[in-house]
């Protein structure tokens, strides 16, 4: 357990990073950049909101490069991140080049961007899973702060919530946004008539088999450029 000081050093250091931020996305990204401030040895973090596997939104990130990664895991529909949400529990990866890791298709391609750790935190509200806070590494070796990173994750999800209320009827934007990734879901679904699982199976084989993202393969599905027949199959 934390002690009364140390809870409230980290609160502190969260407010003064995210003090000045305006709307969901910039206070996202603003919690992001304190997570890797505070953390020692985090290199980057994102934050993603989570309800299945075909619906996220990523609001936040400290960097590209956790963009990257965050999209890979959505892509092959694995990775730490997922398994945090899925299990509600934090799951910390100190070397991703080990044979114990379960996740062979997500460890090969974030090992090809740089990432040899990886440590995911879901945000949740009592038995209510929301998402994920996702920690990134470019070295091997665990996560000193564990108990840090669970009060960051908390105080990340608080944070986005009261904005969320704040900002009711506002549009917001996200850093990332998956509506492409439904709709095109929901068209290949209908002109296939298949089931929407299968659909966003194909999308996601595609994607893996092409090298791509799947939000660049709904887009691209979307614009007519990628022809249905080529996922008929």
């Amino acid at each position: 357990m934390l002690d009364g000081q140390r809870r409230d050093r980290l609160t502190r250091a969260v407010e003064e990073f995210t003090s000045a931020a305006s709307g969901r996305a910039e206070l996202a990204r603003a919690l992001c950049t304190a997570c890797v401030h505070v953390l020692s040895g985090v290199d980057a973090a994102a934050l993603t909101l989570r309800a299945s596997a075909r619906a996220e939104e990523m609001v936040g990130a400290s960097d590209e490069w956790a963009v990257r990664l965050e999209e890979i895991q959505y892509t092959l529909g694995e990775g730490p991140g997922v398994a945090a949400f899925q299990d509600a529990t934090p799951v910390l990866v100190a070397d991703l080049g080990t044979d114990g890791v379960p996740w062979p298709a997500f460890s090969a391609a974030a090992s090809a961007e740089g990432l040899a750790a990886m440590f995911a935190f879901p945000l949740r509200v009592g038995g209510i899973r929301l998402g994920t806070l996702d920690l990134y590494r470019r070295r091997s070796g665990g996560l000193t702060a564990v108990a840090d990173a669970v009060l960051l994750a908390d105080l990340a999800t608080y944070a986005l919530l009261e904005q969320n209320e704040r900002a009711a009827d506002d549009q917001l934007r996200m850093t990332l946004s998956y509506q492409d990734v439904n709709m095109a879901t929901g068209m290949l679904a209908a002109q296939l008539r298949i089931s929407l699982e299968d659909a966003f199976a194909r999308l996601r084989a595609h994607a893996f088999s092409s090298g791509r993202s799947v939000l660049d393969v709904a887009r691209d599905l979307l614009e007519r450029r990628i022809p249905l027949d080529r996922l008929a199959d």
